[in-house]
């Protein structure tokens, strides 16, 4: 029989045995969130592969406001937008630094296996790391965390994706993986691990409900039971966002009908599949040239179709909706 080392005994605190009870006890909780989940991969899988994309991109900024919020650094979605197109926002740089690595592993980058490559860390065994980096073990260290985390979650196996983040965000603190006030870090990985087995989805957004359960405590059922809850409300509300897109781009449509040419329709095509663009990228995007592009963008804006967010003369950057 396999030993576990005390450590990751300590990480599942409840034990395995609570999480699984607590499963149980919760099965109509779980019923209705993977449902909800369910419901969500279908209607990302509906969409083409550049919507689908994009899609992605706007549940990933809206969580990670979310969780940077929750963490205590508040920066707006559209400046993560912003900095992740280099358009610079000017806001807190290591917050901005975070949000960058947790864009790219909420749509996809990184395996949940390799914990190492999933955090970006290289190898060290110095001091000398910047101060986010500094409050987590390196070399050895890391390794032996990480390889504890890991079989926790390999002893958290029966319990279905959806409902076990409660007790692998435990065992993330425990192993020490992130600074103690890191909530991204684990975020994004759970929020990857509990997509398991969807067809197009990445990851499965909380949202503003993340907040409930990001950092909580208490018996295992109750934390399982919150869990379950913000993620049928998190998966709802994100299904809504992009139905909210597609609505939006019909509307658009229609109300650009007597614009002659189909440039308008184009424009709307590629507002509806980025969260945000810039003149150059519709003009890359659509084909049209950068000053039409520029024209339809002022017009859209004055129609109240679309929002400049930036608020800058150069290197202005917009999004679907008045």
């Amino acid at each position: 029989m396999q030993m576990i080392p005390d450590r990751a005994r300590a990480a599942v605190s409840p034990s395995s045995e609570d999480w699984l009870a607590a499963q149980q006890a919760c099965s109509g909780a779980l019923a209705r969130a993977s449902a909800m989940i369910g419901r969500l991969d279908a209607t990302l899988a509906g969409l083409a592969p550049e919507a689908r994309a994009g899609a992605t991109r706007r549940l990933a900024l809206i969580e990670l406001e979310a969780m940077l919020w929750a963490q205590g650094t508040p920066v707006r979605r559209e400046e993560i937008g912003r900095e992740a197109m280099d358009a610079r926002a000017g806001s807190d740089l290591e917050a901005m630094r975070l949000a960058r690595w947790g864009l790219r592993r909420l749509e996809g980058q990184g395996g949940l296996g390799d914990l190492r490559a999933f955090l970006g860390l290289y190898r060290s065994e110095v001091s000398g790391l910047a101060e986010g980096l500094a409050q987590r073990p390196v070399g050895e260290a890391f390794d032996a965390g990480a390889a504890e985390y890991l079989a926790t979650a390999g002893m958290l196996a029966g319990i279905e994706p959806a409902a076990r983040a409660p007790a692998l965000r435990a065992a993330w603190r425990i192993a020490e993986l992130s600074a103690p006030e890191c909530l991204v870090e684990p975020g994004c990985w759970s929020a990857r691990d509990m997509a398991a087995g969807c067809e197009a989805l990445v990851f499965v957004p909380l949202g503003r409900h993340g907040r409930a359960v990001w950092i909580d405590g208490g018996p295992a059922v109750t934390r399982m039971q919150r869990q379950l809850e913000a993620v049928a409300m998190g998966a709802e509300e994100a299904r809504r966002e992009i139905l909210r897109v597609l609505d939006w781009a019909e509307r658009a449509r229609r109300a650009t009908a007597a614009i002659k040419g189909d440039n308008p329709a184009r424009v709307i095509a590629a507002l509806a599949a980025q969260p945000l663009l810039g003149a150059a990228m519709v003009e890359a995007e659509t084909g049209i040239s950068r000053d039409t592009a520029e024209r339809l963008l002022a017009r859209l804006q004055a129609m109240g179709l679309i929002r400049e967010v930036t608020g800058a003369r150069r290197f202005r950057l917009w999004t679907a909706g008045g």
